[in-house]
């Protein structure tokens, strides 16, 4: 009898046990809150979900951290919600403000009609809203600009939104990506006098915008990296304060009625494709000269009066007149199309030092087809960001190599940032075969390794490597573009040295791998300037015929590379050789020009007395007479690396252990020397 009570009890506390469970008790180490499984159910019932995307979206799976489809939760609570490109119809649901955690809506892509919720101004911690590229109506919520201050993009764009923009939209000094493009807002542009301003894009084209160009753009608003006002009825003249913004890689206000000069830091930067349509707007590539003050005109008219032209000479004046005209023409549209290549060329490739979407064309490419071949794959178990948190991050382009193009991406919630390199295309292996390689790849981890997180392949074939960020940059610029009062004494460089070393070592022997592109540019460094071998593997992961042209860079190529052959360990260690000397002669291997190149160079001088090498060495590193010894035996083992024989050249493990073993000399006798790590 107990035990049918105890059966019969439990039966009767199961429902209760369950509303307990959903209401933020742990359900498998997970817990949602009430609230947030509410206003799931409730944005759920009013989409019309005609692809069964939210099929897993169902009360058998009670709580929605446990696999509910687009729903990123963090202790507890819905931080996410990510669903773009899903063909989903319908209506937001107003019950969306009850998810008090969101930090990011992404529903853009799909179908979506009605207005923007007002109750996302109710959510104090959102960061992101993505809902561009649906049939939004109604106008743009002021609440969104009143109370949603940790904003960072607000993308409404290609909507039918109507109204005006809210007057405190850029209230939030965390803002940085602003595009309300392709809708039918009307009024002024607004701007908040309450600096500082992190706005850097600022898309407003294909609305029905009027007024003045607002001077606190150029006076407020200085990061600002890309401006879009083209196809509105603005009117006045382009503020001479935008010159301010010299981060300003693309400015657009054509077809708008605006007049007067435009400024020369805007006509020369931009080409003609910037301004046209404004039909009294003078002072650009092609337009008309803007008109003279002075009365020279005039005068030059009553000085006509006692000239009398014949019919020849007038025959003359015609003809000679035409062939200029046509001969300005013929410049301005050959001008015209290279500067229009040169555009396609930087929006494909990006431009050094300059922020913008992050190869916001591979966005575009993946469009609707994202869940038809767009895959992310992590490395370390569930990382901080999704494919569409890729995408969607803005970058800056840090540097090209021969595999491809390196961006530091801020995703954005703007604590987090990563270094992207895009591959360059047609010169990776077939997908099977190249994921096979990235995925061991991705399992190399070395302190003097920088560490591939995870790798993107994009529905038309793009391949995205993600590493860490490494905030110092490369040794290359810490070396070289560095200005005179920054010291770097030799126990750094020693130790960025053993650091290489030791990284190239572990490659070799632990890997069998060659890097084959090993350069002070490849060596990054961290916080603490601890040194990390970057582009590990990228050879690999080339096809055969590509290989021998990313095998070495010029000033660091083994002699046996100008030959058509591929790298080995022993061209690797040539490598080191020469970023060995760059850290003793603090010299780029380009800087000498068309005389000897930089091995050549020590080497000369090292044949001389050792009382004449010691102008090899930096300067900064001759000042301190203790160092001698250490620098003279560094000399020699990074001549050795560098000799023109391969076989003469010793292994990277040897390298490592003489590194290790250079000690002062009253140093010695006390310390033990270190064996290989």
């Amino acid at each position: 009898m107990d035990d049918s009570f105890h059966l019969w009890f439990f039966l009767f506390l199961l429902p209760f046990l369950k509303i307990f469970l959903v209401s933020g008790q742990q359900w498998d180490s997970l817990m949602i809150a009430q609230s947030d499984y509410n206003a799931l159910n409730a944005l759920k019932h009013e989409l019309i979900d005609s692809r069964g995307v939210l099929r897993s979206w169902n009360r058998t799976t009670i709580n929605p951290c446990l696999g509910w489809a687009g729903i990123k939760c963090v202790k507890a609570r819905v931080i996410a919600i990510q669903l773009p490109w899903r063909g989903l119809s319908g209506q937001i649901s107003e019950k969306i403000g009850q998810l008090r955690a969101l930090r990011r809506l992404s529903l853009h892509d799909n179908l979506l009609s009605g207005p923007v919720p007002e109750s996302l101004g109710s959510l104090p911690n959102l960061r992101g809203i993505h809902l561009f590229n649906n049939r939004l109506s109604g106008s743009i919520p002021p609440s969104i600009a009143a109370n949603c201050l940790l904003l960072q993009t607000l993308d409404l764009s290609n909507n039918r939104l109507t109204g005006f923009i809210p007057p405190n939209l850029t209230n939030s000094t965390r803002l940085y990506r602003l595009n309300l493009s392709s809708n039918e807002l009307s009024g002024s542009i607004p701007v908040s006098l309450a600096p500082p301003h992190s706005l850097t894009f600022l898309a407003l084209q294909r609305n029905n915008l009027s007024g003045r160009i607002p001077d606190e753009l150029g006076t407020l608003f200085r990061r600002l990296t890309w401006i879009d006002l083209s196809r509105n009825n603005l009117m006045g003249e382009i503020p001479a304060s935008l010159v301010a913004l010299s981060n300003l890689s693309s400015f657009n206000v054509s077809y708008n009625n605006l007049s007067g000069p435009v400024p020369s830091f805007l006509a020369n930067k931009f080409n003609s494709t910037s301004f046209v349509g404004n039909i009294q707007l003078c002072g650009y590539t092609g337009s008309k000269l803007c008109p003279d003050n002075n009365s020279s005109s005039s005068s030059s008219q009553t000085g006509l009066k006692h000239i009398t032209l014949s019919t020849r000479d007038i025959i003359l004046i015609a003809a000679g007149s035409l062939l200029i005209v046509l001969l300005i023409f013929c410049c301005v549209l050959l001008c015209f199309l290279i500067r229009k290549k040169a555009a396609s060329k930087a929006a494909t490739k990006g431009k050094t030092g300059t922020s913008a979407p992050v190869m916001e064309e591979m966005a575009a490419a993946a469009g609707p087809s994202l869940d038809n071949g767009g895959k992310l794959v992590h490395f370390d178990g569930d990382f901080i960001f999704t494919a569409d948190d890729l995408l969607c991050a803005t970058a800056e382009t840090m540097g090209k190599s021969v595999y491809g193009t390196t961006y530091k991406a801020t995703l954005e919630d703007g604590d987090n940032t990563v270094a992207v390199k895009r591959l360059r295309e047609k010169i990776t292996k077939p997908q099977k075969e190249f994921e096979s390689q990235v995925s061991l790849l991705g399992k190399i981890r070395h302190p003097n390794i920088l560490a591939l997180r995870a790798y993107y392949l994009g529905p038309k074939g793009e391949k995205l490597l993600v590493y860490d960020y490494m905030a110092n940059g490369s040794l290359a610029s810490f070396l070289h573009a560095r200005g005179p009062e920054t010291s770097i004494p030799w126990p750094t460089r020693k130790a960025i040295a053993v650091g290489i070393a030791r990284g190239l070592s572990f490659l070799h022997t632990e890997h069998n791998m060659v890097h084959g592109n090993l350069t002070s540019s490849n060596i990054l460094l961290d916080q603490h300037k601890c040194p990390k071998i970057a582009e590990v593997g990228l050879s690999r992961l080339v096809t055969s015929a590509n290989l021998i042209a990313t095998a070495g860079a010029t000033g660091y190529r083994a002699p046996e590379l100008s030959k058509p052959r591929n790298s080995s360990a022993k061209s690797d260690v040539f490598s080191l050789g020469v970023i060995l000397l760059e850290l003793l002669t603090g010299k780029s291997p380009g800087e000498t020009g068309d005389g000897p190149n930089l091995p050549q160079w020590a080497s000369s001088a090292m044949k001389e007395e050792e009382s004449s090498a010691s102008r090899v060495f930096d300067a900064e590193l001759s000042r301190d007479v203790a160092d001698g010894d250490e620098l003279l035996g560094a000399l020699r083992l990074a001549l050795n690396c560098v000799d023109p024989s391969p076989a003469v050249r010793p292994e990277a493990r040897q390298v490592l252990q003489g590194l290790e073993e250079l000690r002062p000399k009253e140093e010695v006798a006390i310390r033990p020397v270190s064996g290989d790590v």
